[in-house]
């Protein structure tokens, strides 16, 4: 059962149960404990599964931990301390595992010198990165505190001689568990939890989180069911103890009328101004181009403040030592400012921030309050944060995510369920470790929250093709991984080097690297393989600023040729961050209430005085809100969640587009633009063009259309088999396919020490999944590919959901004509021509489009007073 903890202890209580050597190095230390530590350390002590969540900086590390040295101590003293592991300590990020251990050194030493001799607790970090002479040496001597992966947790359990030193854990940490759980790794992490809880018997599980929900969800997911009955676990939730300061700013008084550069120009000036009225801020930028860029530009343009000693970029694509020596010179207060993508967004000690700055939107609360809960890193600061936007569909965005974050409405986390590529790696671990029956196993798999649904027959489907019952995949090189005997229902593992092709290939995260593009036999450029996903054969791209038609891929080389016109895909696109689509549907209402003010007549200081009590904005930002709303109402409708508009607009050159007003997020937009655009293809057998934003999609081309008729042709019982189909010869499902081959152990990244680059991955995944196709398209592998795209690349559950909105009338269809799009659909249409014109140009058309929509507003305001 999970519920809410509502007992908080006092300190004399909590002070009871810790033993007096820790007692007295916390008095020494602390004035106080901490609201999450007086509902967590005697609960912890009692060996209670609990979740902590509260802000950076409001103690929950040691939260987590003052219980586990109080009885380590204890132990200690008594000298019963053995050589075994009695806590693993796990984190998503190898730099919070050594910060971890760094900071556990301090208090273990200044309990000792209290204690008056040496207490001989020792904690090590087991990584990827650990030398072999330090794992022998932990071998001989074990940590009694374990600071680890989830991959590495993996390995040790088919460790031997390890496996041993686990046999006495009585405690498991999993911190930043929200950053874990949304994804495969968190999948994984959940399935190597039972199975060591099968290996020890119960253990107590400690999951600490920045702001996430619902909290619930993440409870169930840490400490999942025993024999289909949720396990007893207590939530301890002070998110909102913390008092926020967060303000969205524009750098220009009306962003649509101001020259791009001047929008530009003013950013750079109020981030520097920024930077300057504080000690030191950290800026998050989305992108790693991004990231710098904005260092490169700030240290050019204000060469008097910024050099290469105090202001550093942070991002996932540098190496290991720069981004080392950036951490360490931001603890010790050497820099003014530190600028990154998404990499310092976790709990890893950064020292003191006073500002974080946010360039563009982060797309979610949670990502929100999590950025800017970096800032003012003590219990009772409040976190600081300055949101910059450049363009009016940020502006809402980001006014509506202000309003939530301080309101705390947080968006819901996914997390993904019955993943069969995980699967298959897990039993391949588990036929390691002892021979298995095979209905025990499946009990075993369904304690773990994510498969606690699985279908018996997908288990059996995994088993059939570890055991090498598809033969027909022995042509490609596939091999048995196991042996199942089904008269005495068992099974093991197959092969002498099992152990050590487990070891060498474990894990979720697939290798990536560039993707090489060629046209005419050169090499033009490298793109992402994110970027790769998104390209199907005819789809157009700027790259080097020429824009290219993609033809084929091969491995991780793609051939194009030149092309002409705007992009379909914007080379921004595989760094943006999705939109969540709980924020995506407060906007939509936001839309609603706003459009009802113009319905019911509301002057503008009314509407004006209502932006303001809703949002938490400035005058400039609500007029800016204001004037973009009334342009789009007099103009044609405001789309919300009320109403679903469909925009028919002829482009340059005849081009026919349709406009789906479809403000859900990316995700959502692209499942239903895919199916959208299967049905006209096959209705009208004609290429489509896709483009999608987060606002919306439109689909193009040069012949019929017919975007309501086909739209109406889609519904919430058939998009998810019109998904699967339109997905048969993408680079987004070879791409998916490649990463599950890889993780189910199909294809193999390292064999007997050697490294397999991932062009060659990619080739022979590509080979298999032809094969596969063509042999069963039931295959267990294949399935778990398909369902990736659609359920976690996209969101395939949102999309029926919206559509069964319009189903039973909740929202309503409108169409319109235009000849200028709509303002709403201004950014949309125009993301491909952007990419193609020269900043001088954009400004030009941005503001010919601007005068346009006014002139054709004016002209119908002074028809309908006729």
């Amino acid at each position: 059962m999970i519920k809410e903890q509502t007992k908080s202890y006092t300190k004399k209580e909590i002070y009871s149960h810790l033993h007096p050597w820790v007692r007295q190095w916390f008095s020494e230390i602390f004035d106080d404990f901490t609201p999450s530590q007086k509902k967590s350390i005697i609960d912890i002590q009692k060996g209670n599964n609990i979740l902590v969540s509260s802000p950076t900086g409001s103690g929950k590390t040691l939260t987590a931990f003052l219980s586990i040295i109080s009885e380590l101590t204890k132990l200690s003293e008594k000298e019963k301390l053995e050589d075994k592991v009695y806590c693993i300590y796990i984190s998503p990020l190898k730099a919070l595992d050594n910060d971890i251990e760094k900071n556990l050194e301090k208090p273990l030493e200044e309990i000792e010198k209290i204690a008056g001799k040496k207490l001989g607790i020792r904690k090590a970090v087991r990584t990827g990165d650990t030398s072999q002479y330090q794992r022998n040496k932990m071998l001989k001597t074990p940590p009694h505190i374990l600071i680890t992966t989830p991959e590495t947790l993996s390995i040790l359990l088919v460790a031997p001689k390890f496996r041993e030193k686990l046999s006495n854990v009585k405690y498991v940490i999993i911190d930043e568990i929200h950053s874990l759980a949304e994804n495969k790794r968190g999948v994984h992490l959940s399935l190597s939890l039972e199975r060591l809880q099968h290996l020890i018997g119960n253990f107590t599980r400690i999951g600490l989180s920045a702001t996430v929900s619902p909290l619930q969800k993440v409870a169930n997911y840490l400490v999942g069911y025993e024999y289909g009955a949720q396990r007893n676990c207590l939530i301890v939730d002070v998110n909102y103890l913390k008092e926020l300061d967060i303000e969205v700013l524009s750098p220009v008084s009306d962003i649509v009328l101001a020259d791009s550069e001047d929008t530009r120009l003013g950013m750079y000036d109020l981030v520097d101004d920024l930077i300057q009225e504080h000690k030191t801020t950290l800026i998050f930028t989305n992108t790693r181009s991004g990231t710098e860029r904005f260092v490169y530009n700030l240290r050019k343009m204000y060469p008097e403040n910024y050099n290469d000693k105090n202001i550093m970029a942070h991002h996932s694509s540098l190496s290991k030592e720069v981004r080392l020596d950036t951490e360490n010179k931001l603890k010790d207060g050497k820099l003014k400012a530190v600028v990154s993508s998404t990499s310092l967004e976790l709990g890893i000690d950064i020292g003191y921030i006073d500002l974080v700055i946010l360039i563009n939107s982060p797309k979610s609360v949670s990502r929100a309050l999590q950025r800017i809960g970096r800032s003012g890193h003590q219990l009772h600061e409040k976190s600081k944060g300055r949101i910059i936007v450049t363009d009016r569909d940020e502006l809402i965005e980001c006014s509506v995510l202000l309003k939530n974050a301080k309101e705390g409405k947080i968006d819901e986390i996914k997390i993904p369920h019955n993943c069969l590529d995980v699967l298959s790696q897990h039993i391949y671990g588990m036929s390691i470790e002892h021979q298995w029956d095979i209905d025990y196993a499946y009990e075993v798999i369904k304690k773990s929250y994510c498969y606690k649904d699985l279908d018996k027959d997908d288990y059996e489907d995994v088993l059939s093709y570890l055991a090498g019952e598809y033969v027909e995949l022995e042509e490609r090189y596939v091999y048995a991984k196991i042996w199942i005997d089904y008269k005495e229902k068992i099974f093991g593992k197959r092969g002498k080097l099992a152990r050590m092709l487990y070891s060498t290939n474990i894990g979720t995260i697939p290798d990536s690297s560039g993707v090489l593009v060629k046209c005419d036999g050169d090499v033009v450029g490298r793109i992402d393989e994110e970027f790769m996903e998104r390209l199907k054969k005819g789809d157009t791209f700027v790259l080097g600023g020429s824009v290219y038609r993609f033809n084929y891929g091969k491995g991780m080389t793609i051939n194009v040729s030149p092309a002409n016109g705007p992009p379909t895909i914007p080379s921004w696109f595989s760094e943006q961050l999705p939109l969540s689509f709980d924020l995506a549907i407060d906007i939509q209402r936001f839309r609603a209430l706003i459009d009802s003010k113009f319905q019911y007549g509301r002057n503008k200081e009314e509407i004006l005085e209502y932006i303001h009590d809703y949002l938490y904005v400035d005058d400039f930002a609500a007029n800016s809100i204001y004037e973009y709303f009334v342009e789009q109402y007099n103009y044609a409708k405001i789309p919300s969640n009320r109403r679903f508009l469909i925009e028919y607009y002829k482009g340059f050159g005849d081009r026919k587009f349709v406009i789906f007003h479809s403000l859900f997020g990316r995700k959502v937009n692209d499942a239903l633009s895919r199916a959208v655009a299967f049905i006209v293809a096959k209705r009208y057998n004609i290429n489509v063009t896709i483009s999608i934003s987060d606002n919306g999609f439109y689909l193009s081309s040069d012949g019929k259309i017919g975007g309501l008729e086909s739209f109406k042709e889609l519904n919430s019982g058939n998009i998810k088999n019109l998904l699967i189909q339109s997905l048969n010869k993408t680079e987004t499902l070879a791409s998916r396919f490649r990463h599950g081959a890889g993780r189910s152990l199909m294809t193999l990244r390292n064999y007997k020490g050697k490294s397999k680059s991932v062009g060659r991955q990619q080739v022979r995944s590509k080979i298999l999944l032809k094969f596969i196709q063509e042999m069963d398209e039931n295959f267990p592998i294949y399935r778990e590919a398909q369902r990736e795209v659609i359920e976690d690349y996209m969101d395939i559950e949102n999309a029926i959901k919206v559509l069964k909105w319009i189903e039973s009338g909740e929202m309503e269809i409108k169409t319109i004509n235009t000849v200028i799009p709509t303002p709403f659909a201004f950014n949309l249409v125009s993301q491909g021509y952007l990419d193609v014109l020269k900043e001088n140009d954009k400004v030009e058309f941005t503001k010919r489009m601007h005068k346009a929509v006014l002139d054709k507003i004016k002209d119908k305001l002074n028809d309908s007073s006729i």
